[in-house]
């Protein structure tokens, strides 16, 4: 075998069918459907099982260099593994973020910025060494690992971006899923008009995130916060159950396949290059546009929730009350189970029960939310007061390294307020 032979053999071997799906409604259906279970399931898994932001964050990156280690070891795209690797994607690069902001106290507009630097880099180096971004030229590993370094970073970039919005404008659930959906209808138009597709597609595929994340919250939020009230675990298993089912299908079907004719093929360009210089001149315009939306809408008057204020560092108690106001104004029944919940906490607290400490206070911000259409009406002073020392005891009791000494400390204010 003469040496010529032997290097077009050694390049056919490094060359492999396309290791991603075809972009098709399906591949942006499927898309939201794991980011909303990006945000949901990292909720459910730090909150609800008490594991903390670190602990919960080291467990998913062990799965996910396991799941890329099965991905990148085949050699075709396989629906169940590429889209499971997405999902693992989605919870680690929301992990994070949050550890970033709710651990680090690192302000979402310095970690917007510096997930968008991290992008440009490796969107650089990408090109630099590939010379196109397209998703349809994953075919060599080296551009495998570029792109799942890419999708980890948008998931993170598009978390910062989506709780930095929603920071700004106070925003509710509902409302925060309009924006990202706006933007996601003015891309697709762009890209229909001419517009650069490789461009287009990241752009989307980062809105994807907030888009995702946002309409989580709306599902799994109490009805008392404007959402639907599914709760994070319910919200996770239907998408879960919802990704399964496409996943099967496309499966059977293989109707996201680019099969080789699709791979070597070179399609009629339909677009030029003054048509999108244009189109980037209508982005440009896009983003100026959100900007300034952005901008008014921080300047209208609107509640700063008290994870806010934790995540900005001020605290989240800004008042006290007067002895026995929470008692004198709030039914007796309602304060006696909030009483009793604190009270068991401290004990479980105090004997070392940190699990069962943790899961005992989740009683208590049910309980608190599920009254909080009653109870707010009654004393709104009151109602704040005890909503930010509840908060407290939550971040203490949810700290990735727990002190016992906080969280006595959060849950003593708080039976005082409540006697």
């Amino acid at each position: 075998m003469t040496e010529s032979t032997k290097s077009a053999s050694a390049t056919t071997r490094r060359v492999m069918l396309s290791k991603v799906p075809e972009i098709t409604v399906w591949f942006w259906i499927i898309k939201i459907l794991c980011t909303t279970v990006g945000e949901s399931f990292a909720d459910w898994i730090n909150m609800t099982l008490g594991l903390g932001l670190n602990t919960t964050a080291l467990i998913f990156t062990v799965v996910l260099a396991a799941v890329l280690g099965w991905q990148l070891r085949l050699n075709r795209y396989v629906p169940f593994v590429y889209w499971l690797a997405v999902v693992v994607l989605s919870v680690t690069g929301t992990l994070y973020t949050d550890i970033l902001t709710d651990s680090l106290g690192v302000p979402l507009a310095v970690s917007t910025s510096a997930f968008a630097a991290v992008l440009a880099l490796v969107f650089g180096v990408w090109f630099a060494r590939e010379r196109t971004l397209s998703i349809h030229s994953i075919v060599t590993t080296p551009r495998e690992v570029f792109y799942w370094l890419a999708v980890l970073v948008t998931f993170a970039l598009g978390t910062a971006i989506g709780d930095w919005v929603l920071e700004l404008t106070g925003w509710g659930p509902g409302t925060s899923v309009l924006l990202p959906a706006g933007l996601i209808v003015l891309i697709a138009i762009g890209w229909r008009l001419g517009a650069n597709a490789v461009l287009s597609f990241w752009l989307a595929y980062i809105l994807t995130r907030p888009l995702g994340a946002n309409l989580g919250d709306w599902l799994a939020s109490p009805s008392t916060e404007h959402g639907l009230g599914w709760g994070t675990a319910l919200t996770s298993v239907v998408f879960l159950l919802a990704i399964l089912a496409t996943v099967v299908y496309l499966t059977l079907t293989r109707s996201d396949v680019i099969d080789e004719h699709e791979r070597t093929f070179t399609a009629t360009v339909t677009t030029t290059p003054g048509r999108e210089r244009l189109m980037l001149g209508y982005y440009a315009v896009v983003a100026v546009a959100t900007a300034a939306l952005l901008i008014w809408a921080a300047g209208q008057p609107h509640a700063t929730t008290a994870s806010e204020e934790e995540d900005s560092g001020t605290s989240t108690v800004t008042a006290t009350l007067a002895p026995g106001q929470v008692t004198a104004h709030f039914p007796p029944a309602e304060i006696t189970t909030f009483r009793t919940i604190a009270q068991d906490t401290v004990t479980k607290v105090q004997a070392g029960d940190q699990t069962g400490a943790t899961a005992r206070i989740k009683d208590l911000e049910t309980a608190w939310d599920d009254d909080e259409a009653t109870l707010r009406p009654l004393d709104a002073t009151a109602w704040t007061v005890l909503d930010g020392q509840i908060d407290s005891v939550l971040k203490a009791l949810r700290a990735s390294t727990p002190d016992p000494t906080a969280e006595n400390q959060t849950l003593t204010a708080l039976l005082t307020e409540l006697q």
